[in-house]
């Protein structure tokens, strides 16, 4: 296959800039200088790790890893030390690419170190030609999953996934080299990494690192020339809160050409509240580690909220059935079929080249995330709209609710909680009821925590913005919800705080 990355390699671009962390930047001669140096270091190795800090040597070190066709394996820095353990023991790298001068802990510290060096000399030289693997199904990376049922299991990541994902996301995006992507994302994952930092680079566009996100950063960049955000629902909740009083916040989103939201659904709410200051509409996209992106709001379609719009080019979806009955696919040409009404619960399932090639070492788990006609299992529960939009409504194992006869979404529940004006944030699960299977409930983080809302109040609010099955039977008050690193809500970390959570049954 062609490059990754054509702007290494095109003397057209040599000056244009590439990656910007803080005040530290390099422009595309700059970084194929760098990058190539280290991949003639890396090649004929089977496979190594990137201690992924927030930085240029992170970038680099992955873009040399991919040069040189050595798959690499990004490391959260904020793991622990029986997460790091496991990774290391199951990928095996024979070495450890890493932002010199930073501390490595065990057990990265017992694999050799090569620290990434930026800026050598010979910046014009371009990146060697004809280095990269020419099989599409080569490994490029092993990410591994956030490991809630058990430990993390390692996604190998082939190259046309990347470069796939990457062109219809250009596509649905009209995403070119003129673009100025800002993000303030970690670098360990597949928004942060593939979308945030190789996806500009595959364009030949810039990329600007916030290092550590913050309304401020957001301002500056995109009031100086950035045209594009890419951010995870905390990110836009936090832009939301403070557009209440920051008007140059709200030029600088006004200005901007693109606004995406990604790795958990955004709330109805705060798109309202963005789009009512900016004049502008945040984006969805919906993928996850193992298919890269499956789905996005086109920017040249219709405004969204709540969806994550409709197939990208190349990548079939199908909402199933538990019993394995499609309720509604799509033709060849992005039409839906079956029943798309915006009520009725499937699983999404997916293929396409966007798909991850296995678990590494776990054949068992592999076999078991795809059906016997070669689809893969996401796990999710969506809707598909009369338009044609998927809409999740949550996880199949933990958000979907079955409750009187009904199939619930914890989603949408989500979103009519946080229409409340005393509900700051909300999360919603299912418990085990003796008359109607599973019983709602719904975590609050009030407003103000001195005066929450009656239980009866929010049960009544959901009851009249969507239906009276709907509404929650227990309502917890929380100071805060259990996140991840990306800001997603940890829903099995819930009931650890029963004991500081007050119930109004």
């Amino acid at each position: 296959m062609s490059s990754l990355f054509p702007a290494l390699v095109s003397g057209s671009t040599a000056r244009r800039p590439a990656l910007r962390f803080g005040d530290r930047s390099l422009t595309y001669a700059e970084l194929a200088a760098s990058a190539g140096a280290l991949a003639a270091r890396l090649d004929g190795r089977e496979r190594v790790a990137v201690w992924a800090t927030p930085s240029l040597e992170t970038a680099v070190g992955v873009v040399a890893a991919l040069l040189a066709g050595v798959p690499a394996v990004p490391l959260n820095p904020k793991s622990g030390e029986g997460e790091l353990g496991h990774i290391l023991g199951d990928s095996s790298p024979s070495l450890v690419l890493a932002e010199p001068g930073v501390e490595l802990p065990s057990p990265v510290s017992d694999l050799e170190r090569v620290d990434v060096q930026v800026g050598a000399a010979g910046q014009d030289t371009p990146a060697r030609p004809g280095t990269e693997p020419d099989d599409p199904a080569a490994p490029a990376l092993v990410v591994y999953t956030s490991g809630t049922t058990g430990p993390p299991k390692g996604a190998v990541i082939p190259r046309r996934a990347i470069a796939s994902t990457l062109d219809a996301l250009a596509d649905a995006w009209q995403w070119t080299g003129d673009d100025v992507l800002v993000h303030g994302l970690p670098l360990f994952h597949v928004h942060g990494l593939i979308l945030g930092i190789l996806g500009p680079l595959r364009r030949g566009a810039a990329v600007r690192h916030l290092g550590r996100f913050s309304a401020e950063g957001v301002t500056r960049e995109l009031g100086t020339g950035a045209t594009m955000l890419f951010g995870v629902p905390t990110m836009y909740h936090r832009l939301a809160e403070a557009l209440v009083e920051d008007t140059e916040l709200a030029k600088a989103l006004g200005g901007a050409r693109l606004l995406v939201s990604g790795s958990a659904a955004l709330p109805v709410h705060d798109h309202e509240r963005i789009t009512a200051a900016t004049g502008r509409r945040v984006v969805e996209r919906y993928g996850m580690t193992e298919t890269l992106m499956n789905t996005s709001v086109r920017v040249d379609g219709e405004p969204r909220p709540g969806t994550v719009g409709v197939p990208l080019p190349g990548v079939d979806v199908r909402l199933v059935e538990e019993d394995g009955t499609t309720i509604a696919s799509y033709d060849a040409d992005g039409t839906p079929t079956g029943t798309y009404d915006g009520e009725t619960v499937g699983e999404i399932q997916v293929r396409g080249p966007n798909l991850f090639t296995e678990y590494l070492n776990r054949p068992d788990a592999t076999a078991a995330a795809f059906t016997e006609d070669g689809w893969f299992r996401t796990g999710d529960m969506a809707v598909v709209d009369p338009d044609g939009s998927v809409r999740i409504v949550g996880r199949k194992a933990t958000d979907l609710i079955k409750s009187g006869g009904y199939k619930i979404g914890a989603g949408e529940i989500e979103n009519a909680l946080l229409e409340h004006p005393a509900v700051r944030e909300a999360a919603v699960t299912g418990e085990p009821d003796e008359d109607l299977g599973e019983r709602i409930v719904a975590w609050i983080v009030p407003a103000d925590p001195d005066a929450p809302p009656a239980a009866e109040e929010l049960a009544d609010h959901v009851a009249r913005r969507l239906a009276p099955h709907k509404r929650p039977r227990t309502v917890r008050f929380l100071t805060s919800l259990p996140r991840n690193d990306m800001g997603k809500i940890l829903k099995r970390a819930l009931p650890d705080a029963v004991a500081k959570a007050p119930k109004h049954d």
